[in-house]
């Protein structure tokens, strides 16, 4: 357990009184992510500038790291690490935490509903929408979604728990708040709004249109590469502290966060403790999906393929390292809406980043819910060199790549444990059909992740299946070596 009084001297401490912090920000998901980010730009302006602005912390699923937090007094560490160093702070600006299981939704739905309440946020991966991520509208049919509907003031999922938070704000006469999400989606406050309105409508016409008229959805493009604790960053990270932090998190120096200035209620100041504070956040958000995460989703599959576990391991074969720049700047910089940024010099910046080996990012980690992240990071940039005419080689690889992934057998015949919310149709779709032709066009007709139009492009069936048979026959290694020896 994290005790502050063994900490060597170089750790930092939270140098404010913690007593003044107000609970004016509840986050849902308290995942490594929010952990290493947006709670950390939270807490630097608490140090630095004497913001008062603290964080309820909920998990609506797992609680064991809401246990940790609570064991800890509510503190836990974040760990910068680059090739040769380590610099570590304690992050002191949670104020509360919840687990919605072990502490019931009404407490969750509650600590929204208090007076101070000026934003609640969320960072809970692109399946905790419930929404299509194709169209990015609700989707009806999604259990949680047919839960909430049947039961709305006992909700089970984050649009449904949000919804019941404005509703009883709503009865209560108190402000609303802004609503924003931090998670790696276009348009993410717009897929927000989207999904919760059209929950609102379900129950109550009314209330959708309170929530269109008095709450904003502020969006949001965040940045830091985090990878997942391993045993191995554990034990660094216990040998660097002197104590065992189960909540504590590694990351890299990196931090970006672009945010919509679009608050009804207030907010803190992020813009003194690094953030940029933005008119419209689309521009960067499709840069960083579409470059970063883009080329992020390439090298997992590719890479986990190829025997690569890290993404820093695929840096380390040149073929790989080309191909990811030739991905960010060949094929997806084309597609941008960016003004006046120098792309190169920011793809050159994630390649760097790519190649510390202190972050050992799981290629399987970034390789899971990939029927969530493939339109934004890839599909979205396919339309686009369709309509124009232009090349695509690399980014039909990458879904070639996605397809010999999901039929569940590496190149060395182990069984690989796909973690997907389309898991069961994945695998009753790759059940049904020989590798190949056949099996491009299915799932290309899986319309949750294609749309209605993508199985129909007869130059991207081909490209993919021709794709998909040279990973099946010479593997992913040499596919990617001769594909880059005559790109």
């Amino acid at each position: 357990m994290l005790v502050v009084e063994q900490l060597p001297p170089d750790v930092r401490l939270p140098d404010y009184d913690r007593c003044r912090l107000r609970t004016r920000m509840v986050h849902i998901g308290f995942g490594a992510f929010h952990r290493a980010h947006q709670a950390l730009c939270s807490d630097k302006l608490a140090s630095d500038h004497g913001s008062d602005w603290g964080y309820c912390e909920v998990n609506l699923n797992s609680g064991e790291l809401i246990a940790v937090l609570r064991a800890q007094s509510l503190l836990y560490t974040v760990t910068e690490m680059a090739d040769d160093s380590l610099s570590t702070r304690v992050i002191g600006v949670v104020n509360a935490a919840l687990h919605g299981q072990s502490d019931g939704i009404e407490a969750v739905i509650e600590a929204m509903s208090q007076p101070d309440v000026a934003i609640v946020s969320m960072t809970v991966t692109e399946k905790g929408y419930c929404h299509h991520p194709a169209s990015g509208e609700l989707n009806l049919q999604h259990p949680s979604i047919q839960h909430d509907l049947a039961h709305p003031d006992a909700p089970q999922s984050v649009p449904g728990v949000i919804l019941a938070a404005i509703k009883r704000r709503q009865q209560r006469g108190l402000a609303p708040f802004s609503v924003m999400s931090c998670d790696n989606m276009p348009g993410n406050g717009h897929v927000t709004r989207q999904v919760i309105v059209q929950l609102a409508r379900q129950q109550d016409s009314a209330l959708a249109e309170y929530i269109t008229r008095h709450l904003s959805f502020p969006s949001t493009m965040v940045d830091r590469i985090v990878p997942a604790m391993t045993p191995e960053t554990l034990a660094t990270l216990s040998d660097k502290l002197g104590c065992r932090d189960e909540a504590g998190v590694v990351c890299e120096p990196f931090f970006q966060w672009v945010i919509e200035d679009n608050f009804v209620s207030g907010r803190p100041a992020w813009e003194n403790a690094g953030a940029e504070l933005v008119d419209d956040v689309l521009p960067f958000e499709e840069m960083k999906l579409r470059m970063l995460n883009g080329s992020h989703s390439f090298l997992a599959y590719l890479g986990y393929l190829g025997g690569y576990q890290h993404i820093s391991d695929c840096m380390a074969d040149d073929h790989y390292l080309i191909a990811a720049r030739q991905l960010m700047l060949a094929e997806q910089a084309p597609t941008l809406r960016t003004h006046d940024v120098d792309l190169t010099a920011y793809a050159d910046s994630l390649i760097a980043r790519y190649q510390n080996r202190a972050i050992r990012h799981r290629t399987y980690q970034i390789a899971t819910d990939g029927s969530q992240k493939l339109p934004q990071r890839w599909l979205d940039s396919i339309r686009w060199h369709l309509k124009n005419g232009s090349r695509f080689d690399l980014l039909a690889l990458g879904v070639a790549g996605w397809m010999r992934y999901v039929g569940g057998v590496d190149e060395q015949g182990a069984t690989i444990v796909i973690n997907d919310p389309l898991k069961d149709e994945l695998a009753r779709c790759v059940a049904a059909t020989a590798e190949g032709a056949e099996r491009v066009t299915a799932l290309l007709s899986i319309r949750a992740i294609f749309g209605d139009d993508l199985a129909a492009q007869p130059q991207l069936v081909a490209r993919v299946t021709d794709f998909l048979q040279q990973l099946q026959t010479l593997g992913a290694r040499e596919t990617v070596k001769q594909l880059m020896a005559h790109y």
